[in-house]
């Protein structure tokens, strides 16, 4: 988490609110691993950036980076870099001026229904 003199190095790419789409959004969501990482970063820290370790996801770093990656470049999440570690957010404010209610079915969500 960062300090409050902790100020982040960049932010990564990622499409401004009026280029969000739907169709990239749901395709990013529609993995149950990145499905999963947004519900907890909605319930359990929504107001934070989390690093990767945060997520306590037993994968490959490799893997793990690909799955932040589409989640940025759909525009679900915010990425900054801290030094060499990046953090993610999940781009509430934007999804829900967007997509209202979609945020509400992905806290929602259960595995397997």
């Amino acid at each position: 988490m960062p300090s409050a003199t902790e100020v982040p190095d960049t932010r990564l790419p990622e499409p401004d609110r009026a280029d969000l789409r739907l169709d990239h959004v749901l395709a990013a969501l529609s993995d149950p691993l990145r499905l999963t990482m947004i519900q907890k970063l909605l319930t359990e820290s929504p107001d934070t950036d989390r690093s990767c370790g945060w997520f306590d996801i037993d994968r490959p770093k490799s893997t793990l980076t690909h799955h932040f990656r589409v989640l940025r470049e759909a525009g679900v999440t915010r990425q900054q870099r801290y030094g060499l570690e990046r953090r993610s957010k999940v781009r509430i404010d934007d999804l829900e001026a967007r997509f209202p209610g979609l945020l509400d079915l992905v806290r929602a969500w259960k595995p397997g229904h």
